[in-house]
């Protein structure tokens, strides 16, 4: 999608807005991975099961530099986007992990920093990671056993070297958390998971399914939550709901001063302006809750709509004009116009 010209009487509101309601931006390094997780969406890049079959479907090309990281990181979040996830494929698998997490250009308590990652790399690069400037370390954890992780992530990898992944996180940062796609293949280890999580007092968020079209011929393997939420409910009575803001609506589940969320399908989610005639929505569990930036130089609001996407390239010359041109591809997101 062509960038528009930002206008000089520019309206924030719309993203303003967004971030005031906790919108994430979730910034992929790489749409690389190490493993192959057959429910894989790539925040909307061909993922690595699909490219494993299909030799001929290749991921975006890198056109971002770790320079080029850092300057639209600071200017999005001196326009207000203080919750900055990194993400991939697996972001410590990109070479441009070590140059931007070590050089996160805003600092600040209402600024926080987040790196998605399935483990497996987090001792190897423990020297270099303990010098950022990470708030939080989030660990896919959708398996707890040598035949789930290959199941699930089509590796020859031992769970171990993930679980230590997590106690290097620990060793590291103070906030680790754990985060659980239900299915299947899983379903069985879930209190296992939950168990490990509270043992060692980390947040966990169990997670249902996103439907995309890599994903179609396993929907079998898909899980509802109300399994895990039951027990939860057999082990404390202090849930709450929340459904305000931006994204899914979730259960808030508390076990000694331990949070456990449940992102959960039938709580709704928020839906904005493009959404109210998308085709896709039918779709949808995830509302509009995120902007992703990805390796291309591209930015969207939806997972599931590249038609939506926005090329930043040619503002990175002069990377203070694309605040502007981000509040305006917002706003016209929200509005249905766009």
């Amino acid at each position: 999608m062509t960038v528009p010209l930002p206008q000089a009487d520019l309206d924030w509101t719309a993203l303003r807005n967004f971030a005031a309601l906790r919108g994430q931006l979730r910034v992929s390094l790489t749409p690389i991975c190490n493993v192959k997780c057959w429910f894989c969406h790539n925040e909307g890049d061909v993922p690595p099961p699909f490219t494993h079959l299909h030799r001929d479907a290749k991921p975006r090309a890198r056109e971002l530099s770790a320079d080029d990281y850092v300057s639209v990181l600071r200017e999005l979040i001196g326009a207000g986007l203080k919750r900055v996830y990194f993400t991939g494929g697996e972001p410590l698998a990109s070479k441009l992990a070590r140059p931007v997490l070590t050089q996160l250009p805003v600092r600040g308590p209402d600024v926080s920093y987040t790196l998605i990652t399935n483990g497996l790399l987090v001792r190897t690069h423990q020297d270099w990671l303990v010098k950022t400037g990470l708030d939080k370390v989030k660990v896919s954890l959708h398996y707890f056993s040598d035949d789930s992780f290959r199941a699930i992530a089509r590796t020859r990898s031992s769970v171990a070297t993930v679980l230590d992944g997590i106690e290097a996180a620990r060793e590291m940062i103070e906030r680790v958390e754990l985060n659980t796609l239900i299915q299947r293949e899983n379903e069985h280890e879930l209190r296992d998971i939950l168990t490990f999580a509270l043992d060692r007092r980390m947040p966990v968020q169990f997670i249902e399914l996103v439907d995309t079209d890599f994903n179609a011929d396993r929907k079998s393997s898909a899980v509802g939550a109300q399994g895990i939420i039951d027990h939860l409910r057999s082990l404390t009575s202090d849930e709450e709901v929340e459904v305000s803001g931006v994204g899914q609506g979730r259960r808030i589940f508390r076990i000694d001063g331990i949070e456990i969320d449940v992102i959960h399908r039938e709580l709704g989610r928020h839906h904005v302006g493009q959404c109210g005639t998308c085709p896709v929505r039918a779709k949808c569990v995830e509302g509009f809750w995120a902007l992703r930036m990805d390796h291309a130089g591209g930015i969207q609001p939806c997972l599931l709509r590249q038609d939506l996407r926005m090329d930043i390239r040619p503002l990175l010359a002069d990377p203070e004009t694309i605040p502007a041109a981000m509040a305006q591809h917002v706003a016209a997101f929200t509005e249905g116009t766009l």
